[in-house]
């Protein structure tokens, strides 16, 4: 079997292979390079499967299903909690290939990345109850007439086949997030990683195996042509789909779920918007706003990238925005006191400076950033603040995915809920404010699936997914076991 060691960063002489019903398999279109965006330097070979090779998976995933779904929930349980400890063994090794495909910062990797997948697989070993008894229900006119008492019981079931594919923006937490809980109800995966930074999913799919899950459990296909994904979504063994990344894309796979009634659990774009009224506390406005620059470079569908802030306080709130980007060290993500690291290409690099260019010709005033940071190899974009927009403005309108912040003005709270409103996205927004019931009041008024109040942090268990065009069902907590689960309803004579 050839595979990397942990600490190699996915570099074999001969290349990285599939992984398909439970051994490594040689890829039938070749390999193509993995490129490290902060040196530009090759991290590795990553296979090309070829349409059969996929739908070879798949069909091992089919035939894994019926053992595994029978499996005692606390024998899957076991298998996650192991393979979160062979993970957290390998935290270092595996974070320093995460950082190599992806370009994340050292803290980022080890942290956000591998840290959060190991503590994913850790959460759902903890085996949960699938059924909740319904209260009895007398029956009135019954087939047979009559009135009777009738029982009733909600079962949670497994899918069947789940196609996890997930983003580039972190290899490690986001396929846990999905392969986690789709495991532990029972289902079986085909995980069609990124194809900027698909060798840290390898590095998963040896985990599991040492923590012992059986051939045909996990299954990873990767390729850098479409053809792959598409194979992925549209094989007949396949029943659900879980993807992670642009509207257009979760368009179009919907599109191919929809004639195969395969569910779906869609988790798209995002154009967050931030409301900042006069009364909030600005300091902490600025540090969270400021996680867009950060965090992921940018390219993070949650982040605060729209801000909406009321006129009293708009000079200030930008003044200040502009100030914390000057205290940003750009640069390797390696480095001691890196903050912003380098975005995933050369193609993604020069879309995001694309939009900042038109954002000047659309009338937005550049104040922080503009300018390529000055770097002879990486794809490093300079933090960027647009202030003075205006609501029709493409950058305003459109998910930009990098370290770029559009500042707009408002009056009064109506028209703070009209401008956040006025976007096709509805996934995360956040509202600042030192009146909480203001703050509360205005998150509820929100279209968006998850509001912050006075906070960019997360919980946990608390479901996350989109309104509008940012998605289709929640996930996180024990909302991902039940997105990864049919309801049976079980009924009797009482």
């Amino acid at each position: 079997m050839t595979r990397a060691a942990p600490g190699s960063a996915g570099q074999v002489e001969d290349g990285q292979r599939l992984f398909i019903g439970g051994s490594w398999v040689e890829p039938d279109g070749g390999h193509y390079e993995v490129i490290d965006p902060a040196t530009e330097d090759v991290v590795g070979a990553a296979p090309e499967a070829s349409r059969d090779q996929v739908h070879a998976a798949a069909g091992a995933a089919r035939e894994a299903f019926r053992a595994w779904s029978r499996t005692a929930p606390e024998e899957r349980a076991a298998v996650l909690r192991r393979a979160a400890g062979e993970i957290r063994r390998n935290l270092v090794p595996y974070a320093e290939l995460a950082q190599a495909e992806s370009g994340a910062t050292t803290g980022t990797a080890r942290g956000m990345q591998v840290g959060v997948a190991a503590a994913r697989f850790e959460r759902y070993a903890r085996v949960e109850p699938v059924e909740e008894p319904l209260p009895p229900q007398i029956n009135e006119a019954g087939p047979f007439g009559g009135a009777a008492v009738m029982g009733a019981l909600a079962v949670r079931r497994p899918v069947g086949v789940v196609t996890c594919i997930t983003s580039y923006n972190n290899p490690w937490a986001n396929p846990a997030g999905k392969i986690a809980p789709a495991l532990a109800m029972g289902n079986t995966v085909v995980v069609k990683p990124a194809p900027q930074d698909p060798l840290s999913v390898y590095r998963m799919a040896e985990a599991l195996e040492a923590a012992g899950v059986p051939p045909g459990v996990v299954n990873v296909v990767s390729g850098s042509r479409p053809e792959v994904g598409e194979a992925a979504v549209d094989s007949a063994d396949v029943d659900m789909v879980s993807f992670t990344g642009s509207t257009a894309v979760g368009r179009r796979i919907a599109e191919v779920c929809g004639r195969g009634m395969k569910r779906q659990l869609m988790e798209l774009g995002g154009k967050g918007a931030a409301i900042v009224f006069e009364d909030a506390d600005l300091g902490s406005a600025v540090r969270g706003i400021g996680t867009t620059f950060s965090f992921y470079s940018g390219q993070i569908c949650t982040a605060p990238t729209r801000v909406l802030a009321q006129r009293p306080v708009y000079d200030r709130l930008v003044t200040q925005l502009a100030t914390y980007i000057g205290h940003l060290k750009v640069g390797d993500p390696r480095a001691a006191g890196t903050v912003v690291g380098p975005v995933i290409s050369a193609a993604h690099r020069d879309r995001v400076e694309s939009y900042v260019e038109l954002g000047r010709k659309e009338g937005a005033r550049v104040v922080a950033g503009g300018e390529r940071p000055a770097f002879d190899r990486g794809f490093y974009v300079a933090p960027t603040l647009l202030a003075d927009c205006t609501s029709d403005m493409r950058v305003v309108r459109e998910e930009i995915f990098g370290p770029v912040v559009v500042v707009l003005p408002f009056d009064d709270e109506e028209e703070a809920v009209a401008l956040a409103d006025d976007s096709e996205y509805g996934l995360i927004d956040y509202v600042w404010s030192g009146d909480v019931a203001r703050a509360f009041r205005v998150a509820g008024r929100l279209r968006a699936g998850g509001v912050g109040v006075n906070t960019v942090g997360r919980n946990m268990e608390a479901p996350f997914g989109g309104f509008k065009q940012s998605g289709v069902g929640r996930d996180v907590g024990s909302y991902a076991l039940h997105a990864y689960a049919e309801l049976q309803s079980l009924v009797w004579p009482g």
